[in-house]
């Protein structure tokens, strides 16, 4: 259940998470209720029926043109209009639940008005989680609700990872930033993106530099789940953190890990992950044929695939913010 204190602290303001401007606490509020409600006619823990409705969205955010959500949408969810009220449906856009179910559409009434609208912000988050509990509420039970719906284990790994986030921290608004390295640390960088690298064949280098002395602290930009841990030929120990808005933040070259973390650990923005290095480009343990220094990628996951985009405009805010803050603190 989302209380009052859960609310509160969902419209707490923060900086925008990565490339994604974070929503007023009035949005956060909303959401917060429309959870609710969803909980109380599906007995889903919050975390999971946010989780959803937050993959639902990053989707629609990914693919606008086919998946079009109305501009004052509180959920993030789209149905096609086919499957909404069935294949077979002479009308796309029944609103009865008799015959939507008579042909086999999954439009749901969740608002209570005998109604299953595919404009009703209820009733389409209803709908989405009353098929994924076709499975059951326990725990495996959800996974297989999940993957039964999406049919995509990334899916399913996804809104596992958001509703982990969400009970972590215990409210809606994840947002906010840190720069990768201590502010107080010696480090220069520039735009790299696009650059060629040769090593393993020829490549563009997605990502950005940043060049520091070996053993200064690496740090998770966002709040988010760490998803990969180890030995990557290429990048060397690495770590791969995803956010809240299935952004995959991507730490390369380092000289070794902070002690206690795993995959699967929830961190937060500031939290040391690793050290700079300069391991990579062989097997594990290869270390010194270039200088230390931290690539840090950021890829946004479209579904299927995901794809790079340039993170320097991130760390050029992320460091002006940060520098803000600390002077404003002094």
């Amino acid at each position: 259940m989302i209380s009052a204190l859960a609310i509160s602290l969902a419209c707490a303001t923060g900086a925008p998470s990565a490339a994604v401007a974070a929503p007023d606490p009035e949005t956060f509020k909303q959401r917060a209720q429309l959870y609710e409600r969803i909980r109380l006619l599906t007995g889903l823990d919050w975390a999971e029926i946010a989780a959803i409705d937050q993959y639902e969205r990053t989707l629609s955010r990914a693919h606008p043109k086919t998946r079009p959500v109305r501009e004052d949408a509180v959920t993030g969810v789209y149905i096609p209009p086919q499957e909404w009220s069935g294949q077979l449906n002479p009308d796309d856009q029944d609103t009865e639940p008799a015959s939507i179910q008579f042909f086999h559409g999954i439009g749901r009434d969740g608002s209570g008005d005998r109604k299953a609208d595919r404009s009703q912000d209820e009733d389409l988050l209803y709908s989405v989680a009353a098929e994924v509990l076709r499975y059951g509420s326990v725990k495996e039970d959800f996974a297989i609700g999940l993957w039964e719906y999406y049919q995509s284990s990334r899916a399913v790994q996804r809104i596992l990872q958001f509703a982990k986030l969400y009970r972590t921290f215990g409210r809606l608004d994840l947002s906010g930033n840190a720069f990768p390295l201590p502010l107080g640390s010696v480090y220069s960088f520039r735009s790299t993106w696009g650059n060629s690298r040769s090593w393993g064949g020829y490549r563009i280098h997605e990502g950005t530099d940043i060049f520091a002395s070996h053993g200064v602290p690496v740090r998770s930009t966002v709040f988010g789940v760490v998803e990969i841990k180890g030995w990557n030929k290429y990048g060397g120990w690495r770590i791969g953190i995803r956010d809240i808005n299935n952004l995959y933040h991507y730490y390369a070259h380092l000289s070794g890990f902070e002690k206690t973390l795993k995959t699967g650990d929830v961190v937060k923005p500031g939290q040391v992950i690793g050290y700079v290095g300069s391991s990579g480009y062989g097997k594990p343990g290869t270390s010194g044929k270039f200088p230390p220094h931290l690539h840090y990628g950021v890829y946004r996951d479209r579904g299927l695939v995901e794809w790079a985009f340039d993170p320097y405009p991130l760390l050029k805010r992320w460091e002006k913010e940060e520098r803000k803050t600390l002077k404003a603190h002094r």
